[in-house]
């Protein structure tokens, strides 16, 4: 199973003015955290709102300093359910942002694309097996020198 994992996080900016250079800032400075390691994490603004259901923006300044919201995403391959996923996502971007808290929003499972394609790669190997079979004869002189050379790493070995 593979999952999306979006994870909330709250990313203090100091020394700023606007919200706009919060959320600037608090992205580059989450980008350069996470960069190179996991740089397939997709950052996004977060979204606010109040008790009310009103939007509120993602940054929330006071005497010169901001708490950022950000929306992190992850894709987690091979996972054998969404907690799994869940704490994956978790470990892996909360290793890199020290003293950030960090919250599970969302996890969606999605279809590999590589499966799509492997249904289509097989009608296509039904077209080129006559070519194939063509190569297949020369291939078998290669097959000779395959097992001259292993016989001589097995002494080595040995």
């Amino acid at each position: 199973m593979h999952c999306r994992v979006v994870v909330e996080a709250a990313v203090p900016v100091f020394d700023v003015e606007t919200e706009d250079e919060a959320i600037r800032i608090a992205i580059s400075k989450t980008g350069e955290m996470l960069n190179p390691d996991l740089n397939y994490v997709e950052i996004n603004m977060g979204e606010r709102t109040t008790p009310s259901g009103e939007e509120l923006p993602p940054a929330f300044i006071a005497a010169d300093e901001a708490l950022v919201a950000l929306e992190l995403e992850m894709s987690v391959f091979n996972v054998e359910r969404e907690e799994h996923a869940s704490r994956i996502a978790r470990k892996e971007i909360g290793q890199r942002l020290e003293n950030i808290p960090l919250e599970v929003i969302s996890i969606e499972e999605f279809e590999d694309e590589d499966d799509d394609d492997e249904s289509t790669a097989d009608d296509e190997t039904e077209s080129t097996d006559e070519t194939e079979s063509d190569e297949s004869t020369s291939s078998e002189t290669t097959d000779d020198d395959d097992d001259e050379i292993l016989p001589e790493f097995e002494d080595l070995v040995e």
